[in-house]
């Protein structure tokens, strides 16, 4: 397990959305692979979303320009 993987997982357990939010983005901006890239940044949203986050509006934007959000 690396470093962001642990840090997800703990997010997760103390069900920390602004954390997960931003940790989200980061795996999205990490990933090795363009799929796993949007499944992280879709994830991001959604926490970013029900966090009430102002980074909700660019991740939106980032998924839309990408056709995955309409």
């Amino acid at each position: 397990m690396n470093d962001l993987d642990a840090r997800l997982l703990a997010a997760h357990a103390r069900d920390d959305r602004a954390a997960l939010m931003g940790l989200y983005t980061e795996a999205g901006d990490t990933a090795n692979e363009l799929e796993a890239a949007w499944f992280y940044l879709t994830h991001a949203y959604v926490f970013a979303l029900e966090a009430g986050a102002p980074e909700a509006a660019q991740l939106h934007a980032r998924l839309k320009a990408a056709g995955r959000e309409e």
